[in-house]
Protein backbone atom coordinates (compact mmCIF):
# COMPACT_ATOMS: atom_id res chain seq x y z
CA UNK A 1 0.00 0.00 0.00
CA UNK A 2 1.27 3.48 -0.86
CA UNK A 3 1.30 5.97 2.02
CA UNK A 4 1.82 9.69 1.57
CA UNK A 5 3.87 12.04 3.74
CA UNK A 6 1.55 15.01 3.47
CA UNK A 7 0.71 17.16 6.47
CA UNK A 8 -2.01 16.10 8.89
CA UNK A 9 -4.48 18.95 9.25
CA UNK A 10 -6.67 19.19 12.38
CA UNK A 11 -8.72 22.22 13.41
CA UNK A 12 -6.58 24.68 11.53
CA UNK A 13 -3.22 23.21 12.57
CA UNK A 14 -0.80 21.53 10.16
CA UNK A 15 1.29 18.72 11.67
CA UNK A 16 4.27 17.89 9.49
CA UNK A 17 6.03 14.50 9.19
CA UNK A 18 8.65 14.05 11.90
CA UNK A 19 6.82 16.25 14.43
CA UNK A 20 4.49 15.71 17.39
CA UNK A 21 1.61 17.94 18.40
CA UNK A 22 -1.34 18.33 20.74
CA UNK A 23 -4.36 20.00 19.18
CA UNK A 24 -8.03 20.37 20.11
CA UNK A 25 -10.55 18.60 17.91
CA UNK A 26 -12.90 21.49 18.58
CA UNK A 27 -14.33 23.42 21.51
CA UNK A 28 -17.88 23.20 22.87
CA UNK A 29 -19.52 25.66 25.23
CA UNK A 30 -21.62 24.53 28.22
CA UNK A 31 -24.57 26.52 29.67
CA UNK A 32 -22.18 28.05 32.26
CA UNK A 33 -19.98 29.40 29.42
CA UNK A 34 -17.40 26.81 30.42
CA UNK A 35 -15.51 25.73 27.32
CA UNK A 36 -14.84 22.03 26.81
CA UNK A 37 -12.02 21.03 24.47
CA UNK A 38 -11.18 17.54 23.21
CA UNK A 39 -7.39 16.99 23.17
CA UNK A 40 -5.92 15.09 20.21
CA UNK A 41 -2.32 13.83 20.25
CA UNK A 42 -0.42 13.32 16.99
CA UNK A 43 2.91 11.47 16.74
CA UNK A 44 4.53 11.44 13.30
CA UNK A 45 7.56 9.75 11.78
CA UNK A 46 9.56 11.37 9.01
CA UNK A 47 9.13 8.07 7.11
CA UNK A 48 5.95 7.31 5.15
CA UNK A 49 3.59 4.76 6.64
CA UNK A 50 0.02 4.19 7.78
CA UNK A 51 -1.93 6.53 10.02
CA UNK A 52 -3.48 4.73 12.98
CA UNK A 53 -6.22 6.21 15.17
CA UNK A 54 -6.48 5.03 18.79
CA UNK A 55 -9.59 6.40 20.48
CA UNK A 56 -11.37 5.89 23.81
CA UNK A 57 -14.01 7.41 26.04
CA UNK A 58 -16.90 7.27 23.58
CA UNK A 59 -18.97 6.64 26.71
CA UNK A 60 -17.92 8.60 29.78
CA UNK A 61 -17.95 5.68 32.22
CA UNK A 62 -15.81 3.37 30.06
CA UNK A 63 -12.51 4.07 31.78
CA UNK A 64 -10.58 0.93 30.80
CA UNK A 65 -10.19 2.16 27.24
CA UNK A 66 -9.14 5.59 28.48
CA UNK A 67 -6.42 3.97 30.59
CA UNK A 68 -5.26 1.88 27.61
CA UNK A 69 -4.79 4.97 25.43
CA UNK A 70 -3.17 6.86 28.33
CA UNK A 71 -0.59 4.10 28.74
CA UNK A 72 0.09 3.93 25.03
CA UNK A 73 0.77 7.64 24.60
CA UNK A 74 3.28 7.65 27.47
CA UNK A 75 5.52 5.17 25.61
CA UNK A 76 8.59 6.48 23.81
CA UNK A 77 8.16 4.04 20.90
CA UNK A 78 4.61 5.30 20.35
CA UNK A 79 5.70 8.94 20.57
CA UNK A 80 8.45 8.26 18.02
CA UNK A 81 7.05 5.80 15.46
CA UNK A 82 9.48 4.31 12.94
CA UNK A 83 7.08 5.08 10.12
CA UNK A 84 3.63 6.54 9.67
CA UNK A 85 1.56 8.48 12.19
CA UNK A 86 -0.45 7.80 15.34
CA UNK A 87 -3.46 9.94 16.20
CA UNK A 88 -4.61 9.39 19.79
CA UNK A 89 -7.79 10.67 21.43
CA UNK A 90 -7.84 9.43 25.06
CA UNK A 91 -11.32 10.85 25.83
CA UNK A 92 -13.62 11.75 22.95
CA UNK A 93 -16.65 12.28 25.21
CA UNK A 94 -15.16 14.72 27.73
CA UNK A 95 -18.51 15.90 29.10
CA UNK A 96 -19.81 12.44 30.00
CA UNK A 97 -16.39 11.52 31.40
CA UNK A 98 -16.58 14.44 33.83
CA UNK A 99 -19.98 13.27 35.10
CA UNK A 100 -19.08 9.55 35.02
CA UNK A 101 -22.05 8.70 32.83
CA UNK A 102 -22.50 6.71 29.65
CA UNK A 103 -24.67 9.22 27.81
CA UNK A 104 -24.47 12.91 27.04
CA UNK A 105 -26.45 15.47 29.10
CA UNK A 106 -29.37 15.31 26.66
CA UNK A 107 -29.57 11.52 27.06
CA UNK A 108 -28.06 10.69 23.67
CA UNK A 109 -25.48 7.98 23.12
CA UNK A 110 -22.53 9.54 21.29
CA UNK A 111 -21.98 6.28 19.40
CA UNK A 112 -25.43 6.59 17.86
CA UNK A 113 -24.87 10.16 16.61
CA UNK A 114 -22.71 9.40 13.57
CA UNK A 115 -22.07 10.73 10.96
CA UNK A 116 -23.22 13.79 12.88
CA UNK A 117 -24.21 17.30 11.94
CA UNK A 118 -22.39 20.62 12.13
CA UNK A 119 -25.49 22.33 13.51
CA UNK A 120 -27.07 19.43 15.42
CA UNK A 121 -27.03 18.33 19.05
CA UNK A 122 -23.83 18.30 21.08
CA UNK A 123 -23.29 14.62 20.26
CA UNK A 124 -23.94 15.23 16.57
CA UNK A 125 -21.39 18.06 16.54
CA UNK A 126 -18.69 15.93 18.19
CA UNK A 127 -19.44 13.09 15.77
CA UNK A 128 -19.33 15.50 12.82
CA UNK A 129 -15.96 16.89 13.89
CA UNK A 130 -14.50 13.40 14.32
CA UNK A 131 -15.84 12.26 10.94
CA UNK A 132 -14.60 15.34 9.10
CA UNK A 133 -11.39 16.31 10.91
CA UNK A 134 -9.91 12.90 11.77
CA UNK A 135 -11.41 9.94 9.89
CA UNK A 136 -10.52 11.08 6.33
CA UNK A 137 -6.83 11.26 7.34
CA UNK A 138 -6.45 7.78 8.89
CA UNK A 139 -5.93 4.34 7.39
CA UNK A 140 -7.04 2.19 10.33
CA UNK A 141 -8.41 2.71 13.82
CA UNK A 142 -9.05 1.03 17.16
CA UNK A 143 -12.00 2.21 19.25
CA UNK A 144 -11.69 1.10 22.90
CA UNK A 145 -14.83 0.30 24.84
CA UNK A 146 -15.93 -1.31 28.11
CA UNK A 147 -18.96 -3.41 28.96
CA UNK A 148 -22.16 -1.52 29.73
CA UNK A 149 -23.82 -1.15 33.11
CA UNK A 150 -23.22 -4.29 35.21
CA UNK A 151 -21.84 -6.27 32.24
CA UNK A 152 -18.21 -7.38 32.53
CA UNK A 153 -16.84 -8.15 29.07
CA UNK A 154 -13.93 -10.54 28.69
CA UNK A 155 -11.19 -8.88 26.57
CA UNK A 156 -12.42 -9.17 22.99
CA UNK A 157 -12.17 -7.55 19.60
CA UNK A 158 -15.26 -7.00 17.47
CA UNK A 159 -14.97 -6.87 13.71
CA UNK A 160 -16.77 -7.95 10.54
CA UNK A 161 -15.55 -11.40 9.52
CA UNK A 162 -16.55 -11.09 5.86
CA UNK A 163 -14.28 -8.03 5.51
CA UNK A 164 -10.78 -9.38 4.86
CA UNK A 165 -8.96 -6.25 6.04
CA UNK A 166 -10.98 -6.24 9.28
CA UNK A 167 -10.29 -9.85 10.14
CA UNK A 168 -6.61 -9.63 9.14
CA UNK A 169 -6.11 -6.59 11.39
CA UNK A 170 -8.01 -8.36 14.16
CA UNK A 171 -5.70 -11.38 13.98
CA UNK A 172 -2.64 -9.12 14.14
CA UNK A 173 -4.12 -7.47 17.24
CA UNK A 174 -4.37 -11.04 18.59
CA UNK A 175 -6.86 -10.64 21.47
CA UNK A 176 -8.09 -13.67 23.46
CA UNK A 177 -11.42 -13.55 21.60
CA UNK A 178 -12.51 -12.10 18.25
CA UNK A 179 -16.25 -11.76 17.84
CA UNK A 180 -18.00 -11.40 14.49
CA UNK A 181 -20.03 -8.24 14.99
CA UNK A 182 -22.21 -6.75 12.23
CA UNK A 183 -22.30 -2.99 11.81
CA UNK A 184 -24.84 -0.99 13.80
CA UNK A 185 -26.47 2.08 12.33
CA UNK A 186 -25.14 5.52 13.28
CA UNK A 187 -21.96 4.18 14.90
CA UNK A 188 -18.42 5.37 14.29
CA UNK A 189 -17.43 1.92 13.01
CA UNK A 190 -20.15 1.80 10.34
CA UNK A 191 -19.76 5.39 9.17
CA UNK A 192 -15.97 5.09 9.01
CA UNK A 193 -16.33 1.85 7.00
CA UNK A 194 -18.41 3.77 4.43
CA UNK A 195 -15.33 5.94 3.90
CA UNK A 196 -13.09 2.88 3.55
CA UNK A 197 -11.54 3.30 7.01
CA UNK A 198 -11.57 0.02 9.01
CA UNK A 199 -12.21 0.51 12.73
CA UNK A 200 -11.72 -2.35 15.19
CA UNK A 201 -13.72 -2.20 18.42
CA UNK A 202 -12.07 -3.53 21.59
CA UNK A 203 -14.29 -4.41 24.55
CA UNK A 204 -13.00 -5.22 28.02
CA UNK A 205 -14.08 -5.02 31.64
CA UNK A 206 -17.07 -3.15 33.02
CA UNK A 207 -18.11 0.45 33.43
CA UNK A 208 -16.57 2.67 36.11
CA UNK A 209 -14.02 0.06 37.24
CA UNK A 210 -10.49 -0.72 36.21
CA UNK A 211 -9.99 -4.23 34.86
CA UNK A 212 -6.25 -4.78 34.54
CA UNK A 213 -6.53 -7.93 32.44
CA UNK A 214 -8.54 -5.95 29.88
CA UNK A 215 -6.21 -2.95 30.09
CA UNK A 216 -3.14 -5.12 29.49
CA UNK A 217 -4.78 -7.09 26.66
CA UNK A 218 -5.97 -3.91 24.95
CA UNK A 219 -2.59 -2.21 25.22
CA UNK A 220 -0.62 -5.28 24.09
CA UNK A 221 -2.99 -5.88 21.18
CA UNK A 222 -2.52 -2.32 19.97
CA UNK A 223 1.27 -2.68 20.27
CA UNK A 224 1.13 -5.92 18.26
CA UNK A 225 -0.89 -4.12 15.59
CA UNK A 226 1.64 -1.27 15.49
CA UNK A 227 4.45 -3.81 15.17
CA UNK A 228 2.64 -5.47 12.25
CA UNK A 229 2.30 -2.05 10.60
CA UNK A 230 6.10 -1.61 11.16
CA UNK A 231 5.48 1.49 13.26
CA UNK A 232 7.37 0.17 16.29
CA UNK A 233 9.94 -2.50 17.09
CA UNK A 234 8.78 -4.79 19.87
CA UNK A 235 9.15 -8.44 20.80
CA UNK A 236 5.64 -9.23 21.97
CA UNK A 237 4.29 -12.77 21.57
CA UNK A 238 0.87 -13.32 20.01
CA UNK A 239 -2.06 -14.66 21.98
CA UNK A 240 -3.89 -17.84 21.11
CA UNK A 241 -7.02 -16.26 19.62
CA UNK A 242 -10.45 -17.84 19.40
CA UNK A 243 -12.70 -16.59 16.58
CA UNK A 244 -16.41 -16.59 17.45
CA UNK A 245 -18.75 -16.35 14.50
CA UNK A 246 -21.93 -15.61 16.44
CA UNK A 247 -23.16 -15.10 19.98
CA UNK A 248 -26.24 -15.54 22.14
CA UNK A 249 -27.46 -14.23 25.49
CA UNK A 250 -28.73 -16.36 28.36
CA UNK A 251 -31.55 -14.40 29.96
CA UNK A 252 -33.30 -14.73 33.31
CA UNK A 253 -36.56 -16.67 33.15
CA UNK A 254 -37.45 -15.44 36.62
CA UNK A 255 -36.45 -12.66 39.02
CA UNK A 256 -34.26 -13.18 42.05
CA UNK A 257 -30.61 -13.52 43.05
CA UNK A 258 -28.16 -14.58 40.33
CA UNK A 259 -25.29 -16.92 41.20
CA UNK A 260 -22.62 -18.34 38.92
CA UNK A 261 -19.30 -20.05 39.53
CA UNK A 262 -18.24 -19.74 35.89
CA UNK A 263 -15.35 -17.44 35.04
CA UNK A 264 -15.38 -14.93 32.24
CA UNK A 265 -13.71 -16.22 29.08
CA UNK A 266 -14.22 -19.88 30.04
CA UNK A 267 -15.35 -22.54 27.59
CA UNK A 268 -18.71 -24.10 28.42
CA UNK A 269 -20.58 -27.04 26.93
CA UNK A 270 -24.17 -27.24 25.74
CA UNK A 271 -26.36 -28.53 28.56
CA UNK A 272 -23.86 -27.52 31.25
CA UNK A 273 -25.08 -25.89 34.46
CA UNK A 274 -23.84 -22.31 34.31
CA UNK A 275 -25.71 -20.65 37.18
CA UNK A 276 -28.71 -20.43 39.49
CA UNK A 277 -31.46 -17.94 40.18
CA UNK A 278 -32.79 -18.08 43.74
CA UNK A 279 -35.60 -16.06 45.24
CA UNK A 280 -34.58 -14.21 48.44
CA UNK A 281 -37.05 -16.20 50.59
CA UNK A 282 -35.58 -19.63 49.93
CA UNK A 283 -38.69 -20.93 48.20
CA UNK A 284 -37.49 -21.26 44.61
CA UNK A 285 -34.34 -22.14 42.70
CA UNK A 286 -33.99 -22.16 38.93
CA UNK A 287 -31.08 -23.75 37.13
CA UNK A 288 -29.46 -21.95 34.22
CA UNK A 289 -28.33 -24.30 31.46
CA UNK A 290 -26.08 -23.35 28.56
CA UNK A 291 -27.99 -23.60 25.27
CA UNK A 292 -24.76 -23.91 23.20
CA UNK A 293 -21.11 -24.92 23.20
CA UNK A 294 -19.07 -21.73 23.39
CA UNK A 295 -17.03 -19.21 25.33
CA UNK A 296 -18.28 -16.76 27.92
CA UNK A 297 -17.67 -13.29 26.47
CA UNK A 298 -19.60 -11.32 29.09
CA UNK A 299 -21.19 -11.81 32.51
CA UNK A 300 -23.76 -9.70 34.39
CA UNK A 301 -22.23 -8.89 37.80
CA UNK A 302 -25.49 -7.61 39.27
CA UNK A 303 -26.65 -10.05 41.99
CA UNK A 304 -30.28 -8.86 42.03
CA UNK A 305 -31.85 -9.45 38.63
CA UNK A 306 -35.26 -9.20 37.03
CA UNK A 307 -37.04 -11.54 34.65
CA UNK A 308 -35.65 -11.07 31.14
CA UNK A 309 -32.33 -9.56 32.23
CA UNK A 310 -29.27 -10.53 30.17
CA UNK A 311 -27.07 -12.66 32.41
CA UNK A 312 -24.41 -14.31 30.28
CA UNK A 313 -23.15 -13.58 26.77
CA UNK A 314 -21.83 -16.69 25.01
CA UNK A 315 -19.79 -16.64 21.79
CA UNK A 316 -20.00 -19.62 19.46
CA UNK A 317 -17.42 -20.95 17.02
CA UNK A 318 -18.69 -22.02 13.60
Amino acid sequence: MHYSTKNIHINGMDIKPGTNAQVSLNWYQLPTKTVIEIPVYVFRSINPGPTLLILAGMHGDEINGIEIVRRLITRDDVKKPICGSIIAIPVINIISFLSGTRDLPDGRDLNRCFPGSKTGSLGSRIAYDLMNEIIPQIDFGVDFHTGGAKINNYPQLRCVFNNKINIDLGKKFSPPLILNSPFRDNTLRKEAAKKGKPILVFEGGESSRFDYLSINEGMNGCLRLMKHLEMIELDLPTNPTVALNKSTWVRAKSSGLFHTSKTNGAHIAKGELIGMICDPYGEHEEKLISPVDGYIVGINNQPVINQGDALMHIGVQE
